[in-house]
This record gives structure tokens, sequence and C-alpha cells, in this order.
């Protein structure tokens, strides 16, 4: 099963109610299940490539975690130096 690199989300199960009928102070009997079925809540999981423990890997994350800025993006270009790698080669 898939699951979030940093926040630990996952795939989680709950129940979804079907109701039938018309509220009482709509002037009827009041709502009545009329079935109870199960159901999978996914969270928003992203491949990306990232920086972990200073190299680069492809890990599971969840959009929560990209907006948030707990995902370190890899960079994209392999030619020349950028900015970034000058100040990290010194």
């Amino acid at each position: 099963m898939a699951q979030c690199y940093y926040t630990g989300k996952k795939l989680s199960f709950g129940m979804k109610r079907t109701w039938r009928g018309q509220a009482i102070k709509k002037g009827g009997f009041g709502l009545k299940p009329t079935g109870i079925t199960r159901r999978k809540f996914r969270p928003n999981l992203q491949t990306v490539a990232a920086v972990v423990d200073g190299r680069q890997e492809r890990i599971t994350v969840s959009a929560k975690a990209i907006r948030t800025g707990m995902v370190v993006k890899a960079l994209k270009r392999k030619y020349g130096y950028t900015r970034q790698q000058k100040q990290a080669h010194g």
C-alpha cells in the first residue's frame, strides 16, 4: 500500500450512508438510512524526484507535503552549473 514518505498518509476505510425520505421539518416522516456500504478515503499521493539525505530519490509524497514545503525537489538540469550547485561545490 502506498504511503506518504513525510506525513504517513495512506488509504483509509470508512462507511457511506444513503438516506431516503423527507425531513420532518419539511413535512415528511424523517430520514431513514437505506444503505450502508464500505468506502475508501484516498490521499492525493504523487511520485516526485526529491533530495533525501543529500541524494536524489523517487519517493511517494502527499500533495499537502509538497505544498507546505516539506519536500525539496531535485534539480532537473544535468548540464552546466546552477547557483545551488556552485554553492554546494564551494
